[in-house]
């Protein structure tokens, strides 16, 4: 919550205009915040809250005052998950392994549920987790973590704006915008038909 719309407006410029005081959405619970991060690979992001409804249904504690309302699935319980049954839910059988390995890496603390002082270190920590990938830590960073200078160069969306340049190339161009590229990313995210300027 501790940002300054002023000073982050001030680096974006144009692109802030349309949603001025933007925030950074996060979570409560950075782990709920990585699972999702796992579910959303290579999906849709209606694909990936499906997914997640299935696995909280699947994994949750029910809401005795509440019937068809759960709780999300605790790392206790995905930790000791079967991953045949989590692969049954509609994810590949790698995923389900993956959120298995980030359940016990939660409890045994390889997991940074809080934001390090490092974040770059802390990126490259949670890739090597089994799984875990660039684009997976890097939204983790981002959502769970609320990093403000996050940029997923290499995100579906972000390459259809910036069409015809290579991941590297869009890293660079978004370098204009640290520290607060993880905003620049929200900013284009929402904004149909954004395209970059000319360098």
């Amino acid at each position: 919550m501790s940002c300054d719309p002023q000073r982050i407006a001030l680096t974006l410029g144009n692109l802030a205009l349309p949603r001025p005081g933007l925030r950074l959405p996060g979570s409560l619970d950075a782990f709920e915040q990585a699972v999702r991060a796992v579910l959303g690979q290579l999906v849709s992001v209606a694909m990936a809250a499906k997914l997640t409804g299935k696995v909280v249904a699947a994994f949750g504690e029910p809401l005795t005052d509440a019937p068809g309302f759960y709780l999300f699935p605790s790392a206790q319980r995905l930790a000791q998950a079967d991953p045949l049954a989590l692969k049954a839910l509609g994810m590949p059988l790698r995923r389900a392994e993956a959120l298995i390995h980030l359940a016990r890496a939660a409890i045994s603390g390889e997991l940074p549920l809080r934001a390090p002082d490092n974040i770059d270190a802390g990126i490259k920590q949670l890739q090597t987790l089994p799984g875990i990938g660039r684009w997976t830590a890097n939204y983790f960073a981002l959502r769970g973590w609320q990093a403000p200078d996050i940029f997923l160069a290499d995100d579906y969306l972000i390459k259809q704006r910036f069409p015809g340049m290579t991941p590297s190339r869009i890293a660079r161009y978004a370098s204009r915008w640290h520290p607060w590229r993880s905003y620049a990313l929200l900013h284009i995210w929402y904004t149909q038909g954004w395209s970059p300027e000319e360098e």
